[in-house]
C-alpha cells in the first residue's frame, strides 16, 4: 500500500507592500517542490484580502500548474473558529512577506486552526517584523546595534521640528529612516542632511505608524559591507556560511533586490570574503539574534560591517531578523544553503520536517487545568 503523501498549502500573495515578492517566491517554491512526496495546495491572497484556492490563485501567480483543488483557504479560517473542522491539510508553507503574513498575524490563525506551518511563531513573528522590537530583544541578549530611535508617526506629524532635533541630537548625518513593520527594503530612505530628513520620514509614515532611524555604521563617507546568514532549526538552529550583498546601488534597496538587471544587478558574494575569526563570530551572532526573537524555522539574518581603521578593528553589528525571507531564484537564503550543502528541494523539505516537529512539540503543552 502507497505511504499517503503529506498535503502542503503553499500560501502567497497578502495585502502588504511586498505583494509581488510573496509572488515571486511562491512561483520558485511551486516549481522546486518534491510532488511526487508532496499533495500541493496552491493558496492566494489578493492584495484586497481575498483567499483564492487552486485556479484562482494560479491565477493570481499569473501561470497554471498542477492543483489539488479543495477549499483549504476557507476551512483553515473555519478551523479557527471550530476545531472539530478538517483542513485536509498537514502543513501550511506561508509566503507571506510583509504586514499580515510576515508579523505574527497569520500565523495566529495558523494556531488557532492548530495547523502545523512553517516559520516561526506569533512571537517571533511580530518580533522579527518590528524593527523596534527586535533591537530592544537584541540589546536586552546583549548583541551589538548602531545607535538609532523609535518615533510614532503622530510625533512626526504634531511635531516635525521637535522629531527633528530629537533625532540629530542622537544620532549623526547620515541615517537610515526605516518603517518598523516592514520588509524587502519598502519605505527606506537614506538621509544625508536635514534637507532630506522630511521627505523621508513622511515616506516611512506612509507604510507604518512607528518610524525607526538608525546611524550609518561607519560614519560618514563609509559604505559598510552587507553580510547576510541563513540560520535553520528549531531549538537548535544551525547557521549557514556567511555571503555578502555588493548593492547596485548605495545601499540594498527594493531596487536594488528586485528590479535592476544585467550588469546594473546586484552581485552577491557567497562566501564573503571574510577571516576565520570574522566569519565563525557573525554565524555564532545569527544563532544568538535567531533565539533572542525566538524564531522557528528559519531565518534570514542580516549584519553591517564597517572597515578596520588605524587603530581600530573592524566593527560588526546585527542589522536585523527575517523570519521569512525571500524565497526567489535570485533570493539569498536558498543561495547560501545550497553554498552550505543544503538544495532548494532538500530546503523545502527540511522546513516541512521542521514545521511539523515544531507542531509535534506543541502537543506536549497543557492548555487548561
Amino acid at each position: 500500500m502507497a505511504k499517503k503523501k503529506l498535503r502542503v498549502g503553499i500560501l502567497f500573495g497578502g495585502k502588504s507592500g511586498e505583494h509581488e515578492i510573496s509572488l515571486r517566491s511562491a512561483r520558485s517554491i511551486l516549481a522546486a517542490i518534491n510532488r511526487k512526496k508532496y499533495d500541493v495546495v496552491e493558496l492566494g491572497i489578493t492584495r484586497e484580502g481575498r483567499w483564492l484556492q487552486s485556479r484562482e490563485a494560479l491565477q493570481l501567480l499569473g501561470e497554471s500548474a498542477v492543483s489539488a483543488g479543495n477549499d483549504t483557504g476557507l476551512s483553515i479560517a473555519a478551523a479557527a473558529a471550530e476545531p472539530t473542522v478538517d483542513t485536509g491539510i498537514d502543513v501550511v508553507f506561508p509566503v507571506l512577506h510583509g504586514t499580515f503574513g510576515e508579523d505574527g498575524t497569520i500565523q495566529g490563525l495558523f494556531e488557532l486552526a492548530d495547523i502545523a506551518y512553517v516559520g516561526s511563531g506569533v512571537l517571533g513573528s511580530a518580533a522579527g517584523m518590528d524593527k523596534d522590537a527586535m533591537k530592544r530583544m537584541f540589546v536586552a541578549a546583549g548583541l551589538p546595534l548602531t545607535p538609532h530611535v523609535t518615533l510614532l508617526r503622530s510625533q512626526w506629524k504634531s511635531d516635525p521640528k521637535k522629531v527633528t532635533r530629537t533625532i540629530e541630537k542622537a544620532l549623526q548625518y547620515p541615517v537610515f529612516v526605516k518603517p518598523a513593520n516592514l520588509g524587502s527594503s519598502v519605505g527606506i530612505s537614506k538621509v544625508k542632511s536635514r534637507k532630506d530628513l522630511a521627505a523621508a520620514m513622511d515616506l516611512a509614515a506612509s507604510f507604518d505608524r512607528k518610524i525607526v532611524v538608525e546611524q550609518s555604521v561607519g560614519g560618514p563617507g563609509v559604505k559598510p559591507r552587507e553580510l547576510e546568514v541563513a540560520v535553520l532549526g528549531n531549538d537548535e538552529p544551525e547557521a549557514s556560511i556567511v555571503g555578502e550583498i555588493v548593492p547596485a546601488k548605495e545601499f540594498y534597496d527594493y531596487e536594488a533586490k528586485y528590479e535592476l538587471n544585467g550588469a546594473d544587478e546586484s552581485v552577491s558574494i557567497i562566501p564573503a570574503k571574510l577571516t576565520a575569526a570574522e566569519s565563525n563570530k557573525i554565524r555564532k551572532m545569527a544563532i544568538q539574534a535567531f533565539r533572542a526573537c525566538d524564531c522557528a524555522g528559519l531565518a534570514r539574518v542580516d549584519f553591517l560591517m564597517a572597515p578596520a581603521t588605524k587603530g581600530k578593528p573592524a566593527e560588526i553589528v546585527l542589522n536585523e531578523v527575517n523570519t521569512l525571507p525571500g524565497f526567489t531564484s535570485i533570493s539569498m537564503y536558498p543561495k547560501l544553503w545550497a553554498a552550505s550543502g543544503l538544495s532548494y528541494p532538500k530546503l523545502i523539505d527540511r522546513l516541512i520536517e521542521l514545521a511539523l516537529e515544531r507542531h509535534r512539540e506543541k502537543q506536549q503543552t497543557q492548555f487548561s487545568r
